[in-house]
Formats: C-alpha cells, structure tokens, sequence
C-alpha cells in the first residue's frame, strides 16, 4: 500500500488497518471519491500533490439547491458543502491513501467549519461512493477517534450524492494563483494549526 509523504506513526497504523480488508483493487470504474473538509481551493491542492490523480474538481455537494453557486453555497442555506471529487488511477493510488491525505488536511473534531471558515458549507464529510468505501472511510474514522483524539469526530460519512462543480474561478486555484493561495492560507493559520493537530 502506498503512503502519503506525511508520514507518522497513527497514518501507519491506520494504513495497517485499511490493509486489513483485503479487498480487490478499485476497477477503473469506481476510481472516483469525494471528499468536503472546509474550503475546497485546500483540499484540492492537497490530493493535487498525490501521485495517481487524474483530476480534482471542486464543488458542491449535499444538499437540496439544484443550481448551486459560491454565494448561495457559503450563506448557508442551501444544505450543500464545498467538496472535492477525486478521479485517480486505481492501479497508482489506492482509496486508502486518499484518506490518510484527507484526513490530514482537516481538523476532524471541529463541528463548526474548518480553520478560519465557519459555516455549514465549510463542515466535514466522507461521500462514498461504494460500500467499500464506505466501510474503508468508517473503520478509518473509528480508528482516529479511539487511538488519537479518543472522542466522537464531526466529520461525517454519507452515500454519494449529485455533485455540482464550482464555478471556473474556483477550480485549479493553487495552481492559478498560488500567491492569492498562499495569502489565505497564512490569513487563516492553516498550517500551524495542522501541525498542532497532527503532530503526534
């Protein structure tokens, strides 16, 4: 099984424990996930990093508005969060490996958004998009909320609904404008509070 570059003791361990079901590859078919963990321009840039991605789109997911925009979106009231879908090559990069990227990009004991995003839109959420997936994403959530954080986590774990890609000025953002990027990620204190949550 492959690794995430940040490698610590408890992502080993949970990689160990994901290794334990023993199942089949992905087929081709199947080599999409979608993942909500606060502002997605975040969470794209880190699953951009994986080697076996084939594309990231950001979105939104969730809820009940069937035209979803930024501004409807992060006012609240629409029910959907902002998301990632993954397409990645199975036969490179195993759903395994997603997560452990995933999860240590997130804070997942926050209910009220992520960093210095607050908000409904901003919480956290698995969507599965089979039962393998589901079954890998619940048995790695337990795994940190008994061997790390020992309490119930906020983030979610749901069966995959329709997923609305953002709007063109959203998708790519690190890459498109990494100053701006780079800008909010120091505003928001995303890293340093990273490496306090996930520092042991």
């Amino acid at each position: 099984m492959k690794h995430s570059p940040r490698t610590s003791p408890l992502a080993v361990t949970l990689a160990v424990v994901l290794a334990g079901f023993n199942a089949p590859s992905l087929a081709a078919a199947d080599a999409v996930a979608t993942f909500a963990g606060g502002c997605f321009w975040s969470l794209e840039a880190a699953f951009d990093k994986l080697p076996g991605v084939r594309e990231t789109t950001t979105g939104y997911t969730g809820g009940h508005d069937d035209a979803p925009t930024y501004e409807r979106v992060t006012a609240g009231n629409t029910g959907h969060r902002e998301a990632v879908q993954v397409r990645y090559d199975p036969d490179q990069l195993d759903y395994e490996t997603l997560l452990i990227a995933y999860w240590h990009s997130i804070n997942p004991v926050d209910h009220q958004g992520q960093f210095c995003d607050v908000g409904p839109s901003y919480t956290t959420a698995i969507y599965a998009h089979t039962p393998r997936q589901r079954r890998l994403a619940e048995e790695s959530r337990t795994v940190l909320a008994q061997l790390k954080f020992r309490r119930e986590l906020a983030t979610e774990i749901l069966d995959a609904t329709r997923f609305y890609p953002a709007e063109a000025v959203h998708q790519d953002f690190a890459r498109q404008r990494p100053a701006a990027y780079a800008r909010y990620r120091r505003q928001c204190g995303t890293e340093a509070m990273l490496q306090q949550i996930w520092r042991r």
